[in-house]
């Protein structure tokens, strides 16, 4: 989970001020102590931390705190403000040229991500409704310029290419003509990285910006390297001029150090982030949301998006009217752990939900290897069965085991899962009674 270990803190710190009915000022500062502490082991930027402390000790010390009915709140409010104008206040969008096609350069050093995020990009806007070409403008990493052409075709996105022989800068041009003669009004350049920052590098690049005038120059950047990514980021664009960045395996980022810093050490903002291997694993970033996400406030909006894109709407609709007559069947089970999955890692979604802690979840974790198996045991079972789950005694039990080639244990977890499962969606469809009311449905039901 990212900020796992950031957020953890964060919330086990606000828990303390919660149960307090007054606060004091010893009661704050002792508070942001710890807060300091937390951010500073996530791997904040240290400036970035002592500009950030003094700005919500000051706010929380105020007269509109320290006399509110909730002052455990009245912080947790001020610091999730707080964190959210550090990553940007409200989410940076691409910036589209008025008269197609709209260039965007991706720049940053080897490892990063680069070309695998030029693939999830394009996928991304193709989604989007965009027609989107992936220039291999790497000429130098041996493969570079395959990867790039596996990847486009994975997402289903034209690559140009033009070989090695030819210079970037000509590669572009070229690219440039053949995205106004084939109706391509996004092009996606990949270009070379180096293993570290150095002036052959950014002297190549800023002739390649000078010659197509990009409108987006995205510096694409590792996550996990933490302070490095920052200071990567804060290079690139003193050099060149970046437009925003992309940080990449956020998903594998428990401390969140980089994702915290950037904004407030460069001036510019994160504008997508990579959580996962797959090409779909790629989306907008929200300072919003995660900010809310770190203190354990969830992200409903962004699980709605999430389901909406991949469940199916006539499956939503008849799987709430089961749930709410209580014939929820081990079918049923099954088709939704399957579309769960297609939504991303249990853990990610669990972590979008408000108040349920990703850890209490862990074992629920869903691979193919673990699909099968459940499908297995599922198809074990008689059509009555699966449809009154309360019939399966030791002997019915012992029959599907042998014929799933499981476990009893096994058989008796997945019935245990289907059971807890049964009871969520139920919260869930009468949670959903008033998200209706507002015109929004819940994630499941969509």
């Amino acid at each position: 989970m990212v900020f796992e270990s950031l957020a953890g803190k964060l919330q086990e710190t606000f828990k303390k001020l919660r149960g307090r009915g007054k606060l004091n000022e010893k009661d704050v500062k002792e508070a942001m102590r710890e807060v300091r502490i937390a951010l500073l082991e996530a791997d904040v930027n240290f400036k970035v931390v002592k500009e950030f402390i003094n700005r919500v000790t000051e706010r929380a010390i105020g007269l509109e705190v320290l006399e509110s009915l909730t002052p455990g709140q009245s912080v947790i409010k001020i610091v999730n403000d707080e964190l959210t104008k550090l990553m940007g206040s409200t989410q940076s969008k691409i910036e589209f040229s008025s008269k197609p096609p709209t260039v965007i350069m991706m720049v940053g050093l080897q490892g990063s991500g680069k070309t695998t995020t030029c693939g999830k990009l394009g996928l991304h806007f193709k989604k989007q409704g965009k027609r989107p070409l992936l220039v291999a403008c790497d000429i130098y990493r041996p493969a570079a310029i395959k990867q790039l052409q596996v990847v486009g075709e994975q997402a289903g996105v034209d690559v140009f290419s033009l070989g090695d022989k030819l210079s970037p800068v000509d590669i572009s041009k070229a690219a440039f003509e053949h995205a106004t003669k084939n109706g391509n009004d996004l092009i996606i350049i990949d270009t070379a990285g180096r293993l570290h920052i150095n002036e052959e590098l950014m002297e190549e690049l800023l002739q390649l910006k000078e010659s197509i005038k990009p409108e987006e120059i995205l510096l694409v950047v590792d996550s996990m390297t933490g302070q490095d990514a920052v200071n990567v980021s804060d290079s690139f664009n003193n050099k060149l001029g970046i437009g925003g960045v992309v940080l990449t395996k956020l998903d594998g980022d428990t401390r969140g150090g980089a994702a915290l810093s950037i904004k407030a050490v460069t001036g510019k903002p994160i504008k997508f982030s990579g959580i996962g291997e797959k090409l779909a694993d790629i989306e907008p970033f929200y300072p919003d949301r995660m900010a809310s996400r770190i203190l354990g406030m969830g992200d409903m909006l962004s699980l709605i998006e999430k389901a909406q894109s991949t469940i199916d709407e006539k499956k939503a609709m008849e799987l709430e009217r089961k749930i709410r007559s209580q014939q929820f069947t081990f079918e049923d089970f099954l088709d939704q752990l399957q579309q769960m999955k297609n939504m991303g890692p249990l853990s990610q979604l669990v972590d979008m939900i408000p108040g349920i802690k990703t850890g209490k979840l862990k074992n629920l974790e869903v691979d193919d290897k673990e699909l099968v198996k459940i499908e297995a045991i599922i198809n074990s079972m008689t059509k009555k069965e699966r449809q009154d789950p309360t019939i399966l005694n030791g002997s019915r039990r012992r029959r599907i085991a042998i014929g799933s080639g499981s476990s009893i244990q096994e058989v008796n977890r997945i019935i245990k899962n289907f059971e807890q499962t049964k009871k969520m969606f139920k919260q869930f469809s009468d949670m959903g009674k008033d998200f209706k009311k507002g015109k929004k449905r819940l994630p499941f039901f969509s």
